[in-house]
């Protein structure tokens, strides 16, 4: 009997590459029809463009394939939950929809799958991104590691594969802010690297700019780790001990001078900075805490991960999961 490979696409104004993606996705499964069957499903993430059109001729055009229509704009991780959702592949592959990612070189995913590995990426001797872009996901393998402990050697990128039962456990998250590379290291450490080529972007920019990044770094580390506190609590116990040594130093040196002191002792100023410094922290640590109620807060109330408008294609009379998981939050783009 043959395995079903389920292919996951999130797709923002990709109305110009996506129709190739699909072809080249079509042309590299044609190598392995004895061993495998596939499906496709792409997520519309609220695109502005033509790119839910595109979708629903391709469904048309690929009987195997399955069109996601959100109500708005969510987010690439929440438009991979979706996918997620409605996967029925053994091994499920997620990939970009503007070509970067080679479709042609799944095999290679696939192929680690089958040798034992739980979750493989994909890892890029050269990315073809800017190096504004190149710059934010040094930055995200660096805070993934202090921040979710990931280790040092591996690399994640948006284009990986994963096996069944990890497809299942993330699944089961039903928060409003998901963060698939998290949730793919809290279930599993059977993660492997496969060496694939990155190419170049042929049309448009990325979805990604600083704010976006933060903001999809924030949903990581506040969804997927307490470590933000505990940095906090720590900075915190630092400087109260600093704050008190301070102190005994200034109470000896007024013991031992006594009147000799100015009117307006030495190193007032310093203090003064210490102090508005010290109250930055404080605050930083305030807020810190008050983000991790706030989205307590918000989930609680059962913001929504994603709202499905449409579904087109093989999957079109099917329901998609719980009401529930039918929801995520905002944060565009579309290739981390």
């Amino acid at each position: 009997m043959k395995k079903l490979i389920s292919y996951v696409i999130p797709c923002y104004r990709s109305e110009n590459t996506l129709s190739g993606v699909i072809d080249e996705l079509n042309e590299a499964m044609k190598k392995m029809t004895d061993e495998y069957d596939y499906e496709i499903i792409c997520v519309n993430d609220g695109s502005p463009d033509e790119t839910w059109k595109v979708i629903r001729r391709l469904c048309s055009l690929n009987k195997n394939m399955t069109g996601i229509n959100f109500a708005k704009n969510f987010g690439q991780h929440a438009a991979l939950m979706a996918g997620l959702n409605k996967t029925k592949g053994d091994i499920v592959v997620c990939l970009d929809d503007d070509g970067q990612t080679p479709a042609c070189e799944v095999g290679k995913l696939i192929k680690a799958i089958e040798q034992g590995a739980d979750a493989a990426y994909a890892r890029y001797e050269h990315k073809k991104h800017s190096a504004f872009r190149n710059f934010g996901s040094a930055m995200n393998e660096w805070m993934l590691h202090i921040m979710l402990n990931k280790p040092n050697e591996l690399f994640v990128s948006s284009y990986f594969a994963v096996r069944r039962f990890v497809v299942n456990e993330m699944c089961k998250y039903k928060g409003s802010y998901p963060y698939v590379i998290g949730l793919v290291l809290r279930t599993t450490n059977n993660i492997v690297n496969v060496d694939i080529n990155h190419r170049a972007r042929t049309e448009g920019t990325s979805g990604y700019n600083l704010i976006k990044l933060l903001r999809l770094w924030m949903n990581g580390f506040t969804a997927f780790s307490i470590q933000p506190l505990r940095i906090a609590t720590f900075s915190g116990s630092a400087f109260a001990v600093l704050g008190f040594v301070y102190g005994i130093y200034t109470i000896i040196k007024k013991l031992v001078l006594g009147d000799q002191l100015d009117v307006l002792p030495l190193g007032f100023s310093a203090l003064m900075s210490v102090m508005v410094f010290m109250g930055g922290i404080l605050m930083l640590m305030v807020g810190m805490a008050g983000e991790y109620i706030g989205r307590s807060y918000i989930s609680l109330n059962n913001d929504p991960q994603f709202v499905i408008r449409d579904i087109e294609g093989a999957g079109s009379t099917e329901n998609v999961t719980d009401k529930k998981s039918e929801s995520y939050e905002s944060d565009a783009g579309t290739d981390i």
